[in-house]
């Protein structure tokens, strides 16, 4: 084994406990938003788990690129680690920031929740891809990330149009679904650069960005 493996096994094992984490902190934001559940405290404290743990892969990312000064495969990884783990980290926040749409709002359970489901649903499946893609170092699965973050843009967009052209009968969930399909979106854009980041390992390949 060489000196650097067991940095880089670190490494490994703090992005996936990051990855587990972030994916089940979406989840249950989501749920919070869907069921009027009170998962503030619960959210917030996996959040800031997750920006800890995002120190963390940093502070060792660095370390490990000053002691060894990895080459090729092994600095692709290390650098990309930091990319992925700030993606898991932003995965927390905006689970957080649902969590507050709740908490501004109060009990949307009588909204129309189906397009928030639908982006719900391609997200977490996105979320679980990637967290695959990278363990698996899966390229099938990074593509499917990648294609699919387009299914979550229209379904933003989608809502956007029919707010201009329709005048909605409750403006507290009109504003509140706008609010929770942007985080939405913007955790899918995230998923997409984890996937982009496991194409960068694989291959050493960028592809630009929308």
């Amino acid at each position: 084994m060489r000196l650097i493996d067991e940095g880089l096994q670190k490494l490994n094992s703090k992005i996936t406990r990051m990855a587990m984490l972030s994916r089940e902190t979406v989840e249950l934001a989501v749920r919070a938003y869907l069921k009027n559940e009170k998962l503030t405290e619960k959210i917030f404290h996996n959040s800031e788990t997750l920006r800890i743990l995002q120190d963390e892969v940093s502070e060792l990312a660095v370390d490990l690129i000053a002691r060894y000064q990895p080459v090729a495969s092994d600095l692709r990884y290390i650098k990309s680690c930091m990319e992925i783990a700030y993606g898991f980290s932003r995965f927390g926040r905006y689970a957080y920031d649902i969590m507050q749409v709740l908490e501004v709002f109060g009990d949307l359970s009588k909204c129309d929740h189906t397009k928030i489901i639908k982006a719900s649903e391609i997200v977490n499946r996105m979320i679980d891809l990637s967290i695959e893609a990278f363990i698996n170092r899966d390229l099938n699965k990074a593509e499917q990330v990648e294609k699919m973050d387009d299914d979550v843009d229209n379904i933003y967009e989608s809502h956007l149009t029919s707010l201009i052209k329709e005048k909605s009968n409750n403006l507290n969930c009109a504003v509140s679904a706008t609010l929770i399909l942007r985080y939405l979106e913007r955790i899918a854009d995230h998923a997409s650069y984890i996937a982009e980041a496991v194409l960068y390992i694989v291959k050493g390949e960028r592809r630009p960005r929308k």
